[in-house]
């Protein structure tokens, strides 16, 4: 099978409730050219962005099957308590039909707000319980009651991280709401280039410093856009850890987490020298998964301009015998099957033939 790790897919536009467009909280317009938000619109760049569409696209291309993130507008941050639950219960709601639906085809996750941790511990657990789902999407960073920006990986979301162990779950974590919290104009899409991933990289820092990777062994925890500044940045953590201990006190030293078994990356890193040491880094291929980003821009879409198409980077990888066929094979499917339900990978085969 070829499954993508990484994938993402709007509603139809009279699918959104009206509370949504009413109160200007997510919405897309009914010729489906844009998807909007408060002073905010962004052009619908794909058919595939839409459910039979993507089908259409996935049988082109030769994929089999998907993993469907939730929407990144769609996190929550700076709603009030009431439209945030309303607004998520929406998206975990529809994800969870289109997996129903079609289990052949998708895997979907579902979003929670770490700001409101009682309410995130019901939906996880409604989710789970109700709705069959087994990845949790988290974003790198989050707006708290008190009006804070906060990581993702805290005290305060630890409860969230003790309830997704108990369920064993897979974990995406993934980037977005730069543009709120640091202050820099926002110009030439850099909180997209730029500092999506510093927020992965600062995501990864608190993840792996607090040793969740073993405190937590029943989730498998994925970042998004191939954690890219998390591999070359091994070196001036460790340094820094080393050098002020005062300031890592009870933490656990960065390089003990390279290559654990239960901290995945995806393929999207757009070059092969990028690739190249991310398997230098971590000396295996067993936690890299296919991931295209699809159908966005910055995804490994179909492109006159960059010759590309979805997948062409692993074969490039493989063409540059930076892996071999086996590799190749294991990441676009058993590893993203390993990533999602762990030992159990049978219960992923058995799921998608009912």
């Amino acid at each position: 099978m070829k499954i993508n790790g990484h994938s993402h897919l709007l509603p139809n536009p009279e699918q959104i409730p009206s509370f949504m467009k009413k109160k200007e909280i997510f919405w897309i317009d009914d010729d489906r050219k844009f998807m909007r938000q408060k002073n905010w619109s962004r052009p619908i760049t794909a058919e595939s962005f839409f459910l039979d569409e993507k089908m259409e696209w996935m049988d082109e291309n030769k994929i089999d099957h998907a993993v469907v993130l939730n929407l990144s507008q769609l996190y929550g941050n700076g709603l009030t308590q009431n439209d945030m639950r309303q607004a998520l219960r929406f998206q975990n709601d529809f994800n969870a039909q289109v997996q129903a639906e079609n289990p052949s085809k998708f895997t979907t996750g579902f979003v929670i707000h770490a700001g409101f941790v009682e309410g995130a511990l019901w939906e996880i657990e409604r989710c789970v319980e109700k709705l069959g789902m087994k990845v949790l999407c988290l974003p790198t960073h989050y707006l708290n009651t008190a009006g804070e920006w906060k990581g993702i990986f805290n005290k305060e979301t630890e409860p969230i991280l003790e309830l997704a162990n108990k369920y064993k779950l897979a974990i995406e974590v993934h980037p977005y709401d730069g543009e709120k919290f640091i202050k820099l104009e926002n110009m030439s899409w850099r909180f997209h280039l730029i500092w999506m991933l510093a927020q992965c990289a600062d995501s990864y820092h608190f993840y792996t410093l607090n040793g969740y990777y073993e405190k937590y062994p029943n989730i498998r925890t994925c970042f998004a856009h191939g954690g890219q500044l998390n591999h070359i940045n091994i070196g001036r953590r460790t340094q820094g850890f080393d050098g002020r201990p005062d300031l890592f006190e009870g933490m656990e030293r960065p390089r003990k987490a390279v290559g654990h078994p239960n901290i995945y990356f995806d393929t999207l890193v757009h070059d092969t020298i990028s690739f190249e040491v991310m398997l230098k880094r971590q000396q295996t291929t067993d936690q890299i998964i296919m991931g295209l980003d699809d159908p966005y821009p910055l995804g490994e879409m179909e492109s006159d301009a960059q010759s590309s198409y979805p997948g062409k980077l692993l074969d490039l990888a493989l063409a540059e015998n930076l892996i071999n066929k086996t590799q190749h094979a294991e990441i676009w499917e058993n590893n993203v099957v390993k990533w999602l339900y762990g030992d159990d990978s049978q219960s992923f085969y058995d799921r998608i033939k009912s």
